[in-house]
Protein backbone atom coordinates (compact mmCIF):
# COMPACT_ATOMS: atom_id res chain seq x y z
CA UNK A 1 0.00 0.00 0.00
CA UNK A 2 1.68 3.93 -1.03
CA UNK A 3 2.31 6.21 1.29
CA UNK A 4 -0.47 8.61 2.31
CA UNK A 5 1.58 11.51 2.45
CA UNK A 6 1.39 14.19 0.13
CA UNK A 7 3.99 13.89 -3.00
CA UNK A 8 5.50 17.32 -3.56
CA UNK A 9 6.78 17.02 -7.24
CA UNK A 10 9.74 19.47 -8.30
CA UNK A 11 10.43 20.92 -11.40
CA UNK A 12 12.82 18.61 -13.26
CA UNK A 13 10.44 15.54 -12.39
CA UNK A 14 7.65 17.39 -14.63
CA UNK A 15 10.39 18.50 -17.27
CA UNK A 16 11.28 14.89 -17.63
CA UNK A 17 7.94 13.72 -17.79
CA UNK A 18 6.94 16.14 -20.58
CA UNK A 19 9.81 15.06 -22.42
CA UNK A 20 9.18 11.31 -22.68
CA UNK A 21 5.65 10.41 -21.86
CA UNK A 22 6.59 6.86 -21.72
CA UNK A 23 8.93 7.67 -19.04
CA UNK A 24 9.10 5.83 -15.48
CA UNK A 25 8.06 9.78 -14.44
CA UNK A 26 4.86 9.42 -16.31
CA UNK A 27 4.10 5.59 -15.58
CA UNK A 28 4.41 7.07 -11.03
CA UNK A 29 2.32 10.07 -12.17
CA UNK A 30 -0.08 8.38 -14.20
CA UNK A 31 -0.23 5.12 -12.30
CA UNK A 32 -0.13 5.33 -8.91
CA UNK A 33 -2.59 5.99 -5.67
CA UNK A 34 -0.11 8.88 -4.82
CA UNK A 35 -1.75 12.38 -4.24
CA UNK A 36 0.65 14.76 -6.04
CA UNK A 37 1.44 18.21 -5.37
CA UNK A 38 3.20 21.62 -7.29
CA UNK A 39 3.83 25.19 -6.31
CA UNK A 40 2.25 27.78 -8.62
CA UNK A 41 6.57 28.40 -9.40
CA UNK A 42 6.38 25.46 -11.30
CA UNK A 43 3.96 26.60 -14.11
CA UNK A 44 5.84 29.17 -14.65
CA UNK A 45 8.90 27.68 -14.66
CA UNK A 46 7.65 24.91 -17.44
CA UNK A 47 6.00 27.61 -19.37
CA UNK A 48 9.30 29.53 -19.66
CA UNK A 49 10.76 26.57 -21.22
CA UNK A 50 7.86 25.29 -23.32
CA UNK A 51 10.33 26.03 -26.70
CA UNK A 52 13.17 23.93 -25.11
CA UNK A 53 10.25 21.04 -24.63
CA UNK A 54 9.24 21.12 -28.15
CA UNK A 55 12.73 20.78 -29.48
CA UNK A 56 14.03 18.18 -27.56
CA UNK A 57 10.76 15.94 -27.26
CA UNK A 58 10.60 15.89 -30.62
CA UNK A 59 6.68 16.13 -29.87
CA UNK A 60 4.36 18.88 -31.35
CA UNK A 61 3.81 22.18 -29.40
CA UNK A 62 0.10 20.53 -29.60
CA UNK A 63 0.96 17.24 -28.21
CA UNK A 64 3.28 19.39 -25.32
CA UNK A 65 0.05 21.19 -24.38
CA UNK A 66 -1.86 17.90 -24.41
CA UNK A 67 0.67 16.03 -22.05
CA UNK A 68 0.92 19.42 -20.08
CA UNK A 69 -2.88 19.21 -19.55
CA UNK A 70 -3.13 15.48 -18.92
CA UNK A 71 -0.56 16.25 -16.42
CA UNK A 72 -2.24 18.78 -14.37
CA UNK A 73 -5.31 16.74 -14.04
CA UNK A 74 -3.22 14.50 -12.01
CA UNK A 75 -1.05 16.69 -9.73
CA UNK A 76 -3.08 19.59 -7.74
CA UNK A 77 -1.83 23.20 -7.52
CA UNK A 78 -1.02 24.52 -4.29
CA UNK A 79 -0.89 28.30 -3.57
CA UNK A 80 2.21 29.41 -2.24
CA UNK A 81 0.56 32.19 -0.29
CA UNK A 82 -1.32 29.29 1.79
CA UNK A 83 2.50 28.38 3.00
CA UNK A 84 3.15 29.29 6.60
CA UNK A 85 5.81 32.20 7.18
CA UNK A 86 7.70 29.71 9.73
CA UNK A 87 7.71 27.00 7.48
CA UNK A 88 9.16 30.14 4.07
CA UNK A 89 11.57 30.78 6.54
CA UNK A 90 12.73 27.24 7.15
CA UNK A 91 12.71 26.26 3.92
CA UNK A 92 14.95 29.43 2.70
CA UNK A 93 17.60 28.47 5.48
CA UNK A 94 17.82 24.70 4.02
CA UNK A 95 18.21 26.18 0.22
CA UNK A 96 19.98 29.85 0.38
CA UNK A 97 23.72 27.85 -0.09
CA UNK A 98 22.15 25.37 -2.53
CA UNK A 99 19.55 26.91 -4.63
CA UNK A 100 17.18 29.32 -3.34
CA UNK A 101 14.60 28.65 -6.34
CA UNK A 102 13.68 25.26 -4.82
CA UNK A 103 12.60 26.80 -1.77
CA UNK A 104 9.08 26.92 -2.55
CA UNK A 105 8.99 23.38 -3.12
CA UNK A 106 11.27 22.48 0.26
CA UNK A 107 8.61 24.97 1.95
CA UNK A 108 5.44 22.79 0.66
CA UNK A 109 6.97 19.48 1.60
CA UNK A 110 7.28 20.83 5.18
CA UNK A 111 3.87 22.34 5.32
CA UNK A 112 2.33 19.51 4.08
CA UNK A 113 4.30 17.05 6.22
CA UNK A 114 4.92 15.51 2.64
CA UNK A 115 7.95 13.99 0.50
CA UNK A 116 10.25 15.74 -1.73
CA UNK A 117 9.93 14.27 -5.31
CA UNK A 118 13.26 15.57 -7.25
CA UNK A 119 15.71 14.41 -9.73
CA UNK A 120 18.22 17.33 -8.66
CA UNK A 121 21.22 15.49 -6.92
CA UNK A 122 23.05 18.34 -5.92
CA UNK A 123 19.78 19.78 -4.19
CA UNK A 124 18.81 16.40 -2.82
CA UNK A 125 22.66 15.97 -1.54
CA UNK A 126 22.77 19.36 0.25
CA UNK A 127 19.74 18.80 1.65
CA UNK A 128 20.67 15.91 3.38
CA UNK A 129 23.58 17.35 5.12
CA UNK A 130 21.25 19.68 6.82
CA UNK A 131 19.19 16.53 7.77
CA UNK A 132 16.41 17.08 5.59
CA UNK A 133 15.63 14.04 4.52
CA UNK A 134 11.32 14.16 3.53
CA UNK A 135 11.98 12.29 -0.47
CA UNK A 136 10.12 10.08 -2.46
CA UNK A 137 12.36 7.75 -3.80
CA UNK A 138 11.26 5.72 -6.64
CA UNK A 139 14.56 3.19 -6.40
CA UNK A 140 12.13 1.27 -3.93
CA UNK A 141 9.07 1.15 -6.56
Amino acid sequence: MPTQQPIIVDTNILFSALLNNQSSFTEILFGSYYHFFVCEQVLVELFKRKEKLVKFSQLSEDEIVRIYQILLKRITLYKEDLISPENRAIAYALCQDIDESDTPHVALTLELEGLLWTGDKKLKEGLKRKNFNQFFETSSL
